[in-house]
């Protein structure tokens, strides 16, 4: 039998179809085989393209952040330089987006942990970096605080997704009352909105860090915070 002219699979083909599956039976159940069937080939033409399976699934995570709009060629983050929004907001923007990538994968979400993406998006770190509009000594720090608060977040969220269940589980108020009351008074009705608000709120805390010369040192600013209480912020 003649060979084909063109090639029965591609990398970036077998990377979609790993994702479909885990997306149609879950990370556990999850195999090569699983994949190969479904592009109708056998296993072994798989090994053409991957070393191995951790190799074709760190492909599926860099998948899964190609979804992103604001990432382009070699993910990497042009609109974070080139945007008319302050820096604050483009970052939240991005975050969000982010977690929208995630959501959309919530069997695959976990990958993000077992092959956390520093390495593929070196460049969108550059330019995040870049796009900084504080001193060196602050990127680090604004680098990782939005990290974690988006995984966190996303994957919170993505585990609680596949598993059909909420973020926050049922609970009687009167054996946790000050979390119930923390959930009655919060403005914030759902998980993305709540992210929103943590990132500015990170942000703000940059900005007076900043502007106090205060960074590194602790922190006690509630000892006479609510002495005179400003008015809430309508809602």
């Amino acid at each position: 039998m003649a060979r084909p002219s063109t090639p029965l699979i591609s990398r970036s083909a077998a990377t979609q179809a790993a994702l479909d599956v885990i997306d149609e039976v879950g990370l556990a159940r999850f195999s090569l085989n699983h994949v190969a069937r479904k592009l109708g080939v056998s296993s072994p033409s798989l090994y053409h393209y991957f070393q191995d399976k951790d190799e074709l699934l760190e492909e599926v995570v860099r998948l899964l952040f190609l979804g992103l709009p604001e990432l382009k060629d070699g993910l990497a983050l042009p609109e974070l330089k080139s945007s008319a929004l302050p820096f604050e907001e483009r970052m939240v923007n991005l975050c969000v987006s982010a977690r929208h990538a995630i959501l959309k994968h919530p069997n695959a979400a976990v990958l993000v942990l077992q092959y956390f993406p520093r390495r593929l998006l070196l460049q969108a770190y550059e330019d995040a970096a870049d796009a900084n509009p504080y001193p060196p000594q602050f990127h680090m720090v604004i680098l990782e605080g939005t990290d974690k608060l988006m995984f966190g977040s996303a994957l919170f969220g993505a585990a609680a997704r596949a598993r059909g269940i909420d973020t926050m589980p049922a609970f009687k108020p009167d054996g946790y009352p000050a979390v119930a009351r923390a959930l009655q008074a919060s403005p914030f009705s759902d998980d993305e909105k709540l992210l929103e608000e943590t990132l500015r709120m990170f942000f703000l805390g940059a900005a007076e860090r900043y502007r106090r010369g205060t960074l590194g040192q602790p922190v006690n600013d509630t000892e006479h915070l609510f002495d005179t209480p400003p008015p809430l912020p309508k809602t």
